[in-house]
């Protein structure tokens, strides 16, 4: 195993891992740990480039330490990538070296199910470190964070609505769901069930007929999905689909979503709130997932009302920073990330477990 440190400025701790034997190649990021241990997701894809995964890496850290602080979790921020296909590429080996990865940073960093991972891939993770959640079962097992993931987009989608449209109804509202994976396919569930009218695209053509036998869903192209005309945006698939080429296309009122990093640079947040769209912070509007993960990071014994309470409050915070927005005509986005900050300052005290 070969690790190497890269310095990163603003950021604590980056590691390059590398396990020639198993074809490993990726980056742990950790952003912060003013508040607590960070945490964050484990994530697999075919990167173009080392450069390409490591600037996602770093992206996905700090915004660990924004979703951590602002759910009110005694957590700080970190992520790790790593590269490869995982339908093609990934195996126990591989699992068990990055393991020891995460191992060497002593508990500095705990990782957990994300894009291309499985509970029980984190269960193998969990043979060589005990900083491991989202694992399928044993003591304070959180399993899948998915659908508590989209628990929590659903009510921010509802709180979206309630401040763009003047009521918190769905029914009757077109939402654009970019990306049909785990968290995605649940999200379409919530919303058919609450009368919402749905348009979806993935590059999986199952998952899209799927969603579209399912639920009646509108289907367009991934090329499309950015320019449809619908009520409300959930971008649920990569960051950084925010930007100055794709807000001028944008044909909806709102925008809220699971996708991390959803703007491409904080200046995109400015952008949608000149041009009349409301945004809903999206480390705000998903920090379901986190949450979920975190009752096994924190050894929460009675979960479900817990996770309850966290989601609950991340929907009144995010009501509270879209009011400030509209009071002070701000990009709600750098209204949270002033909330965040504040947090911050506040230190562990202002974030210790229930």
């Amino acid at each position: 195993m070969d690790i190497t440190r890269i310095a990163a400025q603003g950021y604590e701790d980056v590691l390059r891992i590398e396990d020639a034997r198993v074809g490993l190649v990726g980056f742990i990021a950790l952003h912060s740990t003013a508040l607590g241990p960070a945490a964050g997701g484990l994530r697999m894809r075919p990167y173009p480039s080392e450069d390409a995964a490591l600037t996602d890496a770093l992206r996905l850290a700090k915004g660990m330490t924004l979703k951590n602080a602002a759910a009110g979790l005694p957590l700080g921020g970190g992520k790790a990538v790593v590269i490869g296909d995982p339908d093609r590429h990934k195996n126990s080996a591989l699992l068990a070296a990055i393991g020891r990865s995460v191992d060497s940073l002593g508990g500095r960093y705990w990782t957990a199910e994300d894009m291309g991972m499985t509970p029980a891939d984190m269960a193998e993770i969990a043979t060589q470190t005990p900083f491991v959640a989202g694992r399928p079962d044993g003591p304070y097992s959180s399993g899948d964070p998915s659908p508590v993931t989209a628990r929590g987009i659903l009510a921010a989608l509802h709180v979206t609505a309630q401040k763009r449209f003047g009521s918190e109804t769905l029914e009757g509202l077109r939402v654009a769901v970019q990306g049909l994976g785990h968290v995605g396919r649940h999200l379409c569930a919530l919303l058919h069930e609450a009368g919402a009218c749905l348009t979806v695209s993935d590059l999986n053509q199952e998952a899209v007929a799927a969603v579209q036998a399912r639920f009646g869903a509108r289907v367009v192209a991934t090329d499309s999905i950015l320019a449809a005309s619908a009520d409300i945006l959930a971008p649920c698939a990569v960051g950084g689909i925010l930007n100055s080429d794709s807000i001028p296309n944008l044909r909806v009122g709102a925008i809220a979503g699971g996708a991390n990093n959803q703007l491409a640079t904080p200046e995109d947040g400015e952008r949608l709130h000149q041009n009349g769209i409301l945004y809903a912070p999206d480390f705000i509007a998903n920090a379901g997932g986190i949450i979920n993960v975190a009752t096994e990071i924190l050894r929460v014994p009675d979960r479900g009302p817990w996770v309850d309470r966290k989601l609950h409050a991340a929907r009144q915070t995010l009501s509270q920073i879209l009011n400030r927005a509209a009071e002070e005509d701000a990009s709600p986005n750098d209204v949270a990330e002033t909330h965040v900050e504040q947090l911050l300052r506040a230190g562990p005290s202002a974030h210790a477990a229930e």
